[in-house]
């Protein structure tokens, strides 16, 4: 196998597992609306899921792990993601919020302090800030 073809393997099994936990955040009322669904297919289209694994992944988010970035910067980029499923709902089922708690340490967030970074992102989720304020505010909120 090729090198380039080991990396890009690596990359799609990334994808695959950041998809795979946005999903199972979207399950976390047991249910997943019209929003969320829309907003499903617009991060599988890009994050370049199939449309098998796209069901693959529907029938059962837990298979895949959810491999956390390397880098601070893209762990924010998968918070913020995983920030704007849960405000699709607007309303927290407590459900929600402890799944969003629960991703954030599989992101590699530390115990100590994912629950002041879930509640400052979906704060500015809420907000409806873009990508790029989300960032700049979570790098900087202890400044």
């Amino acid at each position: 196998m090729p090198f380039s073809e080991l990396f890009d393997n690596e990359f799609k099994e990334r994808n695959r597992g950041h998809f795979s936990a946005i999903v199972r955040v979207a399950f976390a009322d047991g249910k997943i609306n019209e929003e969320e669904q829309t907003f499903l297919d617009k991060i599988a289209s890009t994050l370049q899921i199939s449309e098998e694994e796209y069901n693959e992944i529907l029938k059962d988010p837990w298979k895949h792990p959810i491999n956390p970035p390397y880098l601070y910067t893209q762990r924010l980029e998968r918070l913020y993601d995983l920030a704007r499923m849960v405000h699709v709902d607007h309303h927290l089922g407590d459900q929600q919020e402890v799944m969003l708690g629960r991703m954030g340490l599989a992101l590699g967030f530390t115990p100590g302090n994912v629950n002041y970074i879930v509640r400052k992102a979906l704060s500015l989720v809420d907000k409806k800030v873009d990508l790029d304020t989300f960032l700049f505010e979570m790098e900087n909120m202890n400044k």
